[in-house]
């Protein structure tokens, strides 16, 4: 990570803001934008996380191992008996064919520190979808960003769901509003400090009872919200 970092003055990291923010918006899929944009408004953000981290016996963990989700470390999770969270989250990757290792690197973080703790929140993204059980919609890539929000007050996450929801039709936006949204306020502040759990050691566990532990609450199906 050390060598990929690009040190940006006041100035340049205003301009990648925008240039990224500009970017997203007319091409929402373009990561390499939303992941810039993430690290040149988000460093207070991320500086908050690393202490919260510190103060955590587990958050403290991840900092001294730096473990990271990628296919070489992650791999046993296709190991694991069913029902455990590691071997929902291979479901969920194999199911959708994603690779761990697709993910853009952290280029504008100042430090080697800052630098891990955002590539280590771009890396649990996955782990935060099982635990949840939203899809890969943009439906429910907004409202996880509701959830990054609430856990990390990245103002990236808040733009994202601006941008998410404006490109809802009527009827999504109404049950995004109407269900996603409320939902995921409520979830990602009830949790606990997600960033500060080492998924990996956990991946053997029972689904329901990390759930359970971390103060998850699993999206209710809006299919069945007027039940």
């Amino acid at each position: 990570m050390q060598g990929a970092r690009v040190n940006l003055k006041g100035w340049q990291q205003a301009a990648v803001a925008f240039g990224s923010a500009f970017g997203a918006l007319l091409d929402p899929r373009r990561a390499d934008l939303i992941a810039a944009l993430g690290e040149t408004t988000g460093k207070p953000a991320f500086q908050r996380v690393l202490q919260r981290m510190r103060n955590s016996a587990e958050g403290r963990d991840v900092l001294l191992e730096r473990p990271r989700v990628i296919s070489t470390q992650v791999s046993h999770a296709w190991d694991m008996p069913q029902n455990t969270f590691g071997a929902a989250y291979a479901q969920f990757m194999g199911s959708r064919n994603f690779s761990p290792d697709d993910r853009p690197p952290v280029r504008f973080m100042d430090t080697d520190e800052l630098a891990y703790v955002a590539t280590r929140a771009r890396e649990v993204h996955d782990f935060w979808h099982v635990l949840f059980g939203l899809p890969t919609n943009l439906i429910g890539e907004t409202a996880l960003k509701v959830i990054e929000f609430e856990q990390m007050f990245l103002p990236m996450c808040m733009l994202s769901v601006v941008g998410g929801s404006a490109r809802f039709n009527e009827k999504q936006r109404t049950l995004f509003f109407q269900h996603y949204f409320p939902w995921a306020s409520k979830a990602g502040l009830k949790c606990t400090d997600l960033m500060s759990v080492y998924y990996e050691k956990h991946f053997h566990e029972d689904l329901d009872e990390v759930r359970r532990n971390w103060g998850i609450i699993p999206c209710p199906d809006p299919k069945r919200r007027s039940v």
